[in-house]
């Protein structure tokens, strides 16, 4: 099963980290260890930079902003770093952090480092030879189901997160600022935007409860055990956690979330093997969320539609950075594409109300 466990891959070019400069900082942590520093990356993500650190006979990741990043504030590691600390040993699933590093004259940005988590992450497709059954799938979606509806369960003022957000006016603030994100990293014209734009502010709901959120919650961001699929053993990249609507979340797993009947052009660009048989659709997601939490989800259309609009905003700030040529990652050079149809299925959703 150690094959189907992601695999590191020589650090991408303009991605590299000073060794000469991040040795003698993790020695001074760990002086025992004498053996040689070995750096390599994940390669998978878009935002935040992971990295595979060996020092020694000790393993490590280490996290950090991406270079030429343009939005600061998506990329505070000091924040994510204090969310992790306090929330691990609430819900394992999140990472186990071990210190962090705000001396920008180590690498540039502040960075922190945690303990590795070793498991399956399921992303485009099934890896072959990995048992993936009908009710293996089954029993998977609806494990990344409860696992979301667990952690919009915590008792957030508990654990000593209640600073991390402010549930009044969530909704309304995050409308306007990704509104303004797009503009702030607009690089052609694209009308669906202020189309959609008018929408999801006129039919913006009232906002009833606040939890916990991820924000970003999607296979790809969750570890599974390499001995048994069904079980969710981590939980990945909480850069955008914040205290906020769960519905939101919800709408975010939603937008990731391709079913075998969505048009071709959408199923071309899934995220994750949610197509497979035995795997549960969105409507199906959405009636299990209803039942576990006893949330209100009549108007799961506007968060859906938000949802696959800050999606689509936010890889255009990705696509920004390599337009820019802050970066030469050439994954990036598609992203318009991507773009549009994120902005289509809002579209679609906005005009029929089918998530």
């Amino acid at each position: 099963m150690a094959t189907f466990q992601d695999q590191t891959t020589p650090v991408r070019e303009g991605e590299e980290l000073d060794l000469a400069k991040l040795e003698p900082f993790l020695r001074s942590h760990f002086p025992n260890e004498t053996g040689p520093l070995v750096v390599r990356q994940y390669p998978s993500g878009h935002s935040n930079l992971t990295y595979s650190v060996q020092l020694g006979s000790r393993e490590l990741v280490l996290r950090r902003p991406p270079f030429g990043s343009k939005v600061k504030t998506a990329h505070d590691m000091g924040r994510e770093f204090r969310v992790l600390s306090k929330l691990h040993s609430h819900y394992s699933p999140a990472p186990h952090v071990l210190f962090f590093c705000e001396d920008e004259s180590v690498l540039g940005a502040q960075f922190y480092l945690m303990e590795p988590i070793h498991g399956v992450i399921l992303r485009r497709d099934v890896p072959h030879g990995l048992d993936f059954s009908p009710e293996t799938a089954r029993h998977t979606c609806e494990s990344f189901l409860d696992n979301l509806a667990l952690l919009h369960s915590l008792d957030y003022n508990a654990i000593g997160l209640a600073d991390l957000g402010k549930p009044q006016g969530y909704l309304e603030r995050q409308v306007r600022g990704w509104i303004e994100r797009y503009h702030g990293s607009k690089t052609h014209d694209l009308p669906e935007v202020e189309t959609i734009s008018r929408w999801i502010q006129q039919h913006m709901p009232e906002t009833s409860s606040a939890a916990l959120i991820h924000n970003d919650y999607k296979f790809d961001n969750v570890v599974l055990d390499p001995s048994d699929l069904t079980k969710i053993i981590g939980v990945l990249d909480w850069e955008m956690c914040t205290i906020g609507d769960p519905l939101t979340d919800l709408g975010s797993a939603l937008a990731y979330w391709v079913d075998a009947t969505d048009p071709q052009e959408i199923l071309d660009t899934r995220w994750g093997p949610t197509t497979y048989p035995g795997c549960m659709t969105r409507e199906q997601l959405v009636k299990r969320y209803a039942q576990k939490t006893g949330r209100d989800v009549s108007h799961m259309a506007f968060y859906v539609v938000f949802a696959r609009f800050k999606i689509a905003v936010i890889v255009q700030q990705i696509y920004y950075r390599y337009h820019q040529g802050l970066t030469h990652d050439e994954r990036f050079a598609t992203m318009p594409h991507r773009i549009k149809l994120l902005l289509g299925a809002a579209l679609r959703t906005s005009e029929t109300g089918v998530i």
